[in-house]
C-alpha cells in the first residue's frame, strides 16, 4: 500500500510539529524534557539550570503502525514526531531584565504551540521562586511576561514596517494588524483570546499568537483527587489541561507496557501523561495521520485536518502535489477487518480518490502520480 510511482529518487520531507515548553523555575519543566525525550539535560534545584535550549524529538504513540506491520510485514515503523524545545525559566521582571531576561524567548518563536508548565506540587526541597505554591499566580507571571515580550516585538517592529508601508514594500494592512495587536497587548490580553487575523505580521512569530496547552506538574495526590483535578482544569477552560506527575513520568518510561499500565493504574490513569501532552498538542492544533505500509516501512504523516489528498501527498514529496493524479484509499478498519489490500478491493472497500478528497484521519494511502 505504500507504492508510489516514481521516476526518480525521493527525498523524504517531515511535517515537524513543535511544541515549546515554558515556565517559572524549579516547576519541573527539564524533569518533564528529560522523562519526554528519555535524555539527561541538568535537572537542577535552582533557577536558570536550563542555559541553552534543549530540543527533543519524541514519537507520536500510534499503535496502528504496529497493526499495518503485521498486515505488511513491514521492517520498521515511523510514527508522527513531535519536536519539544526547553528553554530556561522564566521570572517575574524577565521583560525588563532580571534572571536571565527574557532573551531565550527568540528561541520559541517558530514553535507551533506552547506547553506552559505549572507547579501543583508541594515539596519543601524544592523552593518555588515566590515563596509559594499558587498555580494562578504563576500562570499569571508568565502570561504577563509573554505579553510583554510581544509588545517589545512589537514596538522595534512597527517604526520599520511604517517605514515599509511608506515605501510600498508593505501592504498597509501589516502596519494596521500591529497596531491592532498592540493595543490588545497593551489591554493585558494575550492575542490568542481575540479574533484578530495575525497573517500579515506573521513573520514576527508573536508569543501569545501561539496555542496554549498547560501542563499541571503535581504528585500523586492531586491525581488521585478528582475535585483537585476539575479545580486546576477550570483555571484554563476552556483550553486543555494536561495532569502529570512528572517524576512518576521518569519511572513510567524505564518500565515495559505491562509495568507501566500497572503503574498508571495504581495512580487512577489509563494513558500517561507524556502520551496525553503529545495527543492533545496535535488535537489543539488541528492535525491528524494518515498512514502508508509496505515491506520496508508503516508510517504515519502528519496533515492538518481538512487538508485534500494533493496536499497530503506533498507531505512525503514535492512532486507527489505536483503530479497527483489520484489515491487509493481504504479506511484503517477497514484494512484491518478485511487482512489485506487485495482483500479490501474484492470487497468495494479501496476506493480511488482525486484532488478534491478531504483526508481522513487513519486513511491507508497509496498516492499515483506523474511528473
Amino acid at each position: 500500500m505504500a507504492r508510489v510511482w516514481i521516476t526518480k529518487p525521493v527525498r523524504l520531507t517531515l511535517v515537524a510539529l513543535t511544541i515549546a515548553i515554558v515556565g517559572l523555575p524549579n516547576v519541573g519543566k527539564s524533569t518533564l524534557f528529560n522523562a519526554l525525550t528519555k535524555s539527561t539535560v541538568l535537572a537542577a534545584n535552582y533557577p536558570f539550570a536550563t542555559i541553552e535550549p534543549n530540543v527533543g524529538v519524541v514519537n507520536l504513540p500510534d499503535e496502528r503502525l504496529g497493526v499495518l506491520a503485521g498486515i505488511f510485514g513491514s521492517e520498521r515503523l515511523l510514527p508522527a514526531a513531535v519536536s519539544f524545545v526547553d528553554i530556561a525559566g522564566i521570572v517575574k521582571g524577565a521583560s525588563e531584565g532580571e534572571g536571565l531576561g527574557n532573551k531565550f524567548l527568540a528561541n520559541i518563536r517558530e514553535a507551533d504551540a506552547i506547553a506552559q508548565v505549572v507547579r501543583g506540587f508541594s515539596d519543601p526541597d524544592v523552593v518555588h521562586v515566590d515563596g509559594k505554591v499558587n498555580p494562578a499566580s504563576d500562570m499569571d507571571t508568565i502570561n504577563t511576561e509573554l505579553i510583554l515580550a510581544d509588545l517589545q516585538t512589537l514596538e522595534k517592529a512597527i517604526p520599520r514596517i511604517e517605514k515599509e508601508v511608506k515605501g510600498k514594500k508593505a501592504e498597509p494592512i501589516a502596519l494596521e494588524t500591529a497596531l491592532e495587536a498592540q493595543k490588545v497587548l497593551n489591554d493585558g490580553k494575550p492575542l490568542s483570546s481575540t479574533t484578530i487575523d495575525l497573517t500579515p505580521i506573521k513573520e514576527l512569530g508573536l508569543l501569545t499568537a501561539k496555542p496554549f496547552i498547560y501542563v499541571f506538574n503535581v504528585d500523586e495526590d492531586v491525581l488521585g483527587d478528582d475535585a483537585k483535578r476539575k479545580e486546576l482544569e477550570a483555571l484554563v477552560a476552556p483550553a486543555k489541561a494536561v495532569l502529570l506527575d512528572a517524576k512518576l513520568e521518569s519511572e513510567l518510561i524505564d518500565l515495559d507496557a505491562a509495568d507501566a499500565a500497572e503503574l498508571l493504574a495504581s495512580t487512577g490513569q489509563d494513558e500517561s501523561g507524556l502520551d496525553q501532552l503529545a495527543r492533545i498538542g496535535f488535537d489543539t492544533l488541528g492535525l491528524q495521520t494518515y498512514l502508508t505500509a509496505g515491506p520496508k516501512e508503516a508510517r504515519a504523516w502528519t496533515i492538518g485536518k481538512g487538508w485534500k489528498a494533493p496536499q497530503a501527498a506533498g507531505v512525503i514529496h514535492t512532486d507527489f502535489e505536483r503530479g497527483f493524479i489520484k489515491a487509493e484509499i481504504i479506511s484503517f478498519q477497514d484494512l484491518v477487518d478485511t487482512g489485506s489490500v487485495a482483500e479490501a478491493r474484492a470487497k468495494g472497500k479501496a476506493r480511488m480518490e482525486g484532488k478534491d478528497y478531504v483526508m481522513q484521519d487513519g486513511d491507508v494511502v497509496e498516492f499515483r502520480f506523474n511528473v
